[in-house]
């Protein structure tokens, strides 16, 4: 939900997207929970497996987030993250998959560039590259 504004972040989110082909990321405007839950589920299309992002979701380090991700093989996921006020109790109980990148809270936009950094990241963890020294 919402447009990124801060340069710094734009400049790191397009980093990872050109490293990450065939992600693409969609855009909705931010507004009240409710009106933010329809655009979203109007959003997703019937293939894609949805991924809530949310605090309470499961945690994961990069190495067993890594090997989530493979469990999935080549289905389409659909990661969503709120806006300010964060994901609708039905919206996040209609995921496939609650996913949390961390106990704190983070605005949307650094929320998107830590999310496209652990995808990047375990592409390169599932491919054996030196990117991940863990």
């Amino acid at each position: 939900m919402g447009k990124v504004r801060k340069a710094w972040v734009q400049e790191g989110i397009s980093i990872y997207l050109k490293r990450l082909p065939g992600l693409t990321v969609t855009e909705l405007r931010d507004s009240t929970p409710e009106k933010e839950a329809e655009c979203i589920r109007q959003a997703l299309k019937p293939d894609e497996t949805t991924v809530m992002l949310a605090e309470e979701g499961d945690r994961f380090d990069s190495v067993n987030f890594a090997a989530q991700l493979e469990r999935y093989g080549s289905e389409r996921l659909a990661f969503v993250i709120g806006g300010a006020d964060g994901l609708t109790q039905q919206l996040k109980q209609s995921a496939t998959w609650r996913l949390s990148l961390s106990p704190m809270t983070f605005p949307h936009d650094l929320a998107r560039l830590l999310l496209l950094e652990q995808l990047f990241r375990a592409k390169a963890i599932q491919s054996g590259s030196p990117y991940h020294r863990g």
